[in-house]
């Protein structure tokens, strides 16, 4: 499964068990440091564990999505047992491959075994009651924040869900309602605080018994690269796309202090977080009516169109279904359309955070989502598909291959297609009668650098965070601190009041709480352009990139088909370059898509309008 960065969307895709990558209870009688191993044993033991990989993983998966549908101590246990059996198994598996390390193996072989050492997100203890303790408490903090409320009148008063306080981000304009809210979610964390530094702990425990440094390590481990090399790209990617945020950065300051007064906006000072529309400031397109310019009325409203049309959550998906066969795929199993969640059932709480998941690693493909209609869960309804029509692509590899080519890969795709969600396609599905005059792209490519360009620093930041804390560069007494260092430096924003280390504001995100990396989201943020770029090349599209959608083009279809299709079996630099004919991540794509925006932003900031 996968989660989306948290556009309340997610943009959702792997869930925790793809990220703890299931276990097995595989029979290992083979002491790592023995001798005598061969060619024939480690193909044989690949293959038996691929085998077991795959039943352990669909148990758990199920039982993961029942514990998310409906919340429950119960369903909490039982999910918890299913990934502490197969956490056990996998940290069973990596130890006993390591026999294999001195031999020339085959490179499929060799591929399998490393992805086999490096599939847990959670490395637990060898010791049975430390792994039991972890396994719980990661589903623990899951759950608590899945059924987190903010009661601002105490229990017998009215309470509001992430859904609800996130609208009242979205939509008010009174600071001191916003600041309310703002606080009130993050009552949700601090309680689990204390079961956070415990987990890291034992999580760091159970990676140096792996062989890494820390848990940080380890994650970075998973790139195809040294964990300081791939560190170092992301600082060099961050670099490349820093001015362009630094341009959307100032414009927004400046116009907030319009809107709300120098006194509570500084000239120069820091952006109180709770003034950007997000719950974690991390997407600023629900302020756009603050920010937009005089000329970037579009001539329509997506929202109001599919509310006008009685557009319900099933026809929401339709549409998105829809575009993929207009690229050459098929339309989607009966089963996608009788498993899925669709809606916010009334009689009980879910995870809502947007995610698609793959229970058989065939065709039990299930969307997750509680789908309000309007323009942003559309373009999110398309993104989330993308993870669904991936995972289908890759279901011909063996077990071990059947994932994106790094999890950066997965995001990307999503929110690939979701470019292609463009005024143009728009018209061509009958939603809007015209496209609008380009005197409207400025608005057009604002907005959507609020939600893209607004993104970067914090999807850097969250990781560089864990990292931080699971390397003992910050320790317990220092998490919220350093937190809030991360995003002054990274972001430019500060809380709207003071905070402490009785509070856990890392842990007010659903990544942190449910042990999700994040670095992935990063990638994909500026992996989705340079794909844009590519499949737009092959559709034959010479215009704006902004502009231009691959809805109906069978030949970028087959292109997309044909990367989607090698899932992990080969190193990811390998499947970009199927994709674009380059190896490296570039993110002169996105510059060059954000070009007339970034000349506009840096006019106005000179002007000082």
């Amino acid at each position: 499964m996968k989660f989306s960065p948290g556009r309340n969307r997610f943009l959702a895709s792997l869930t925790i068990l793809l990220s703890t990558f299931s276990a097995l209870s595989l029979s290992c009688t083979n002491n790592p440091s023995s001798s005598g191993a061969t060619v024939a044993d480690a193909e044989k033991f690949v293959t038996d564990a691929e085998k077991k990989l795959s039943e352990l993983t669909i148990k758990s998966g199920r039982a993961d999505w029942i514990k998310s549908n409906f919340i429950t101590l119960d369903t909490e246990t039982i999910a918890a047992n299913a990934n502490k059996d197969l956490i056990a198994a996998v940290t069973e598996m990596a130890e006993a491959s390591r026999r294999f390390d001195r031999l020339q193996l085959p490179e499929s072989t060799a591929r399998k075994l490393k992805l086999i050492k490096l599939a847990l997100t959670l490395p637990a203890p060898a010791d049975a009651a430390q792994r039991e303790e972890i396994t719980r408490i990661a589903a623990s903090m899951e759950g608590d924040y899945g059924k987190g409320k903010y009661c601002p009148d105490g229990e017998g008063g009215k309470c509001f869900d992430l859904g609800e306080l996130s609208n009242i981000l979205a939509t008010s304009r009174d600071p001191e309602e916003l600041k309310k809210v703002w606080l009130g979610w993050r009552k949700v964390s601090p309680p689990y605080r204390e079961r956070y530094t415990r987990f890291v702990e034992l999580a760091n425990k159970g990676a140096r018994e792996m062989g890494f440094k820390d848990v940080g390590a380890m994650w970075r481990s998973k790139y195809d690269m040294e964990p300081d090399a791939f560190a170092a790209e992301m600082e060099r990617l961050w670099l490349e796309v820093k001015p362009l945020y630094d341009s959307l950065y100032v414009y927004t300051r400046r116009q907030l202090a319009k809107k709300y007064g120098s006194g509570l906006v500084p000239e120069n000072g820091l952006i109180p977080a709770h003034l950007l529309g997000n719950m974690w400031s991390q997407e600023w397109n629900n302020i756009y009516s603050l920010l937009r310019p005089a000329e970037s009325d579009s001539g329509y409203d997506l929202t109001e169109i599919l509310n006008s049309r009685k557009t319900d959550a099933r026809e929401m998906v339709r549409y998105g279904e829809k575009f993929f066969v207009s690229l050459g795929f098929e339309p989607l199993p009966a089963t996608f359309w009788e498993r899925s969640l669709f809606t916010k059932p009334q009689d009980r709480e879910v995870v809502c955070h947007a995610s698609a998941w793959d229970i058989d690693y065939q065709k039990d493909v299930r969307l997750k989502m509680c789908i309000r209609i309007n323009a942003e869960d559309f373009a999110t309804v398309h993104h989330e598909l993308g993870h669904n029509y991936y995972q289908m692509a890759y279901a011909g590899q063996p077990f071990l291959f059947q994932e994106s080519a790094n999890d950066g890969f997965h995001e990307a795709i999503g929110d690939t297609i979701a470019l292609s969600v463009t005024p143009e396609y728009l018209k061509q599905i009958g939603l809007i009668d015209r496209v609008p005059d380009e005197s409207a792209d400025i608005g057009l490519l604002l907005e959507r650098a609020l939600q893209k360009a607004a993104f970067l620093p914090f999807a850097y930041l969250v990781d560089q965070w864990r990292w931080k804390v699971f390397s003992g560069e910050v320790g317990p007494g220092g998490y919220n601190r350093a937190w809030w260092e991360l995003r002054a430096k990274y972001q430019g924003v500060a809380p709207p009041d003071a905070r402490s280390e009785q509070d856990f504001d890392a842990g007010a995100k659903y990544h942190v709480a449910a042990n999700v990396p994040y670095a992935r989201y990063f990638l994909a943020t500026i992996l989705q352009f340079q794909f844009h770029r590519a499949l737009l090349r092959e559709a034959g599209y010479k215009g704006p990139l902004h502009r231009g959608s691959i809805y109906g083009n069978r030949q970028a279809g087959e292109k997309l088909r044909k990367m989607l299709e090698m899932g992990l079996s080969r190193p990811w630099p390998e499947a970009l370059k199927a994709l674009t004919g380059e190896d490296r991540i570039d993110a002169t794509a996105m510059l060059d898509y954000f070009a007339p925006l970034k000349k506009w932003l840096d006019e106005q900031n000179q002007s000082g309008q």
